[in-house]
């Protein structure tokens, strides 16, 4: 069975939003200051899924990521390259500027579960389409990767009102200053 995965960028405080500094917030750009090694290559362990998974990205994160990984030639931005891409917006946008990318059709909440009907659906950032995931209980797998800095302020993964979900441990691994979780929901 396939499954939804979401793997985020966050602080020890919750915050997931602008770990680059993209987005101009105050608070912003906490990832980088543990250096690149923090963020580069396959931190999520995601390896296999790259190959026969879906990445399902926000319009947003899709222009940020179409800047990066095309004309890079390292393992992981190759297999970026390859991977199937879905795209939500609520426009049209160009997606031309990166290979394998095409606009999600219909609804998301519609739509994910026929995604996932034939292959992993690979969340990487994308706030908004997190948080929906979450809200409607789509989501099978959380990988988390917590940087030990404080943000304060910012939107966080996870809403303040979210009904409760039981989820189980699947592993912890220490990755420089940072920590990589994999957490599965219970069924």
């Amino acid at each position: 069975m396939h499954q939804v995965i979401i793997s985020e960028f966050g602080t020890l405080d919750g915050v997931v939003e602008d770990p680059d500094g993209s987005g101009g917030g105050a608070g912003g750009a906490w990832a980088f200051r543990f250096g690149r090694e923090a963020i580069a290559g396959d931190v999520f362990r995601l390896g296999p899924l790259l190959e026969t998974g879906t990445v399902l990205l926000g319009r947003r994160t899709w222009e940020l990521f179409s800047q990066l990984w095309p004309t890079r030639t390292d393992p992981f931005s190759l297999a970026m390259n390859r991977i199937e891409k879905v795209v939500v917006s609520r426009g049209t946008p160009d997606l031309s500027g990166w290979d394998r990318s095409t606009l999600l059709a219909g609804d998301l909440l519609e739509e994910v579960p026929r995604l996932r009907d034939r292959s992993d659906v690979l969340v990487l950032g994308s706030i908004d389409v997190a948080r929906s995931l979450v809200a409607h209980d789509l989501v099978d797998e959380y990988r988390l990767l917590t940087f030990p800095t404080l943000a304060g302020t910012g939107r966080r993964l996870f809403e303040p009102d979210r009904r409760p979900a039981e989820l189980t441990l699947g592993s912890v691994e220490q990755i420089g200053e940072t920590v990589l979780t994999t957490h599965r929901r219970q069924r």
